[in-house]
């Protein structure tokens, strides 16, 4: 099970690799020198369970996704996609911003609301750092 793909979704679309995400979060908490054990402490969670995301047979909730990502260092786009933003680089920005706004110009008014409290969560999170 190392790729998901739900049966709604637009097949044309790249599929989730947990293989791939948990060898990001694998060679990211090695870079760190954090053990599983002190990562999935700081999580409330077994250091099997982050094994078991390492390996790609598990995955974990968007609330534990976005505590890894602070723990870590990185972008919830990086763990999921591997594609990292360098906040230096006018033209990177350029791209992630184009690459958000085709995404929310496909969205429905509730999909929009959904995106705007995740999004405030998440910026809010980021300044508390």
């Amino acid at each position: 099970m190392a790729e998901i793909r739900e049966k709604c979704i637009d097949p044309s679309l790249r599929a989730l690799d947990m293989k791939e995400m948990g060898r990001r979060i694998k060679e990211r908490r090695v870079v760190l020198e954090i053990s599983r054990e002190k990562l999935g402490n700081r999580l409330g969670v077994t250091q099997q369970f982050i094994a078991d995301i390492e390996y790609g047979k598990k995955g974990m909730s968007l609330q534990k996704l976005y505590a890894m990502c602070q723990i870590l260092g990185v972008t919830a786009d990086y763990i999921l996609a591997g594609e990292r933003l360098d906040e230096n680089d006018e033209e990177d920005l350029m791209r992630a911003r184009e690459k958000v706004m085709d995404i929310l110009c496909r969205c429905d008014a509730d999909q929009l609301r959904g995106i705007g409290k995740i999004a405030q969560i998440y910026s809010e999170g980021i300044r508390m750092d």
